[in-house]
């Protein structure tokens, strides 16, 4: 009986330790999804607190003006001179390569450009990578689209 006892303990082991494994990526999908909607909200609210540990010091933020730094973008989230009021997001794809993750969101973006609401229908794709203290966004790239475009998954 004692012989049939370890190889069960092994095997039942063994079988959590995969399922264990599939978990991670699961979890790690919806973290940066979770991420990516709070960094709507962060930027809507210009919470500079919760947009800095996020933002790479060195991503780039591609905008329809132009492309800046980390720096730069805190600064005109902070300012105002952008002013990210609402993102209604209508889809979003997540795709996990090891500690990279990409997230395409379709969103209609309402912003106070100069002063001027303006309401443009985006696709966003934004870069994250993982590290010892979490996910870091690295890249965010606006991209101008019909409202009728599909995030193809």
């Amino acid at each position: 009986m004692k012989n049939y006892i370890i190889p069960f303990v092994l095997f039942i082991g063994l079988h959590f330790s995969v399922l264990a494994q599939n978990q991670p990526e699961q979890s790690s999908e919806k973290e940066v999804f979770e991420l990516s909607m709070n960094k709507w909200k962060w930027m809507a609210e210009k919470d500079i607190s919760q947009l800095q540990p996020l933002f790479h010091p060195e991503a780039k933020f591609v905008h329809m003006s132009g492309t800046w730094t980390t720096e730069r973008e805190l600064e005109i989230i902070e300012s105002g001179s952008i002013w990210y009021k609402n993102a209604k997001v209508h889809d979003t794809a997540v795709e996990l390569f090891g500690n990279t993750a990409l997230v395409w969101n379709r969103i209609t973006l309402t912003a106070e450009v100069r002063g001027n609401d303006v309401v443009t229908e985006f696709t966003v794709t934004e870069v994250y990578q993982k590290d010892n203290s979490g996910w870091k966004m690295l890249a965010l790239t606006f991209s101008s689209v019909r409202d009728t475009h599909q995030i193809e998954k």
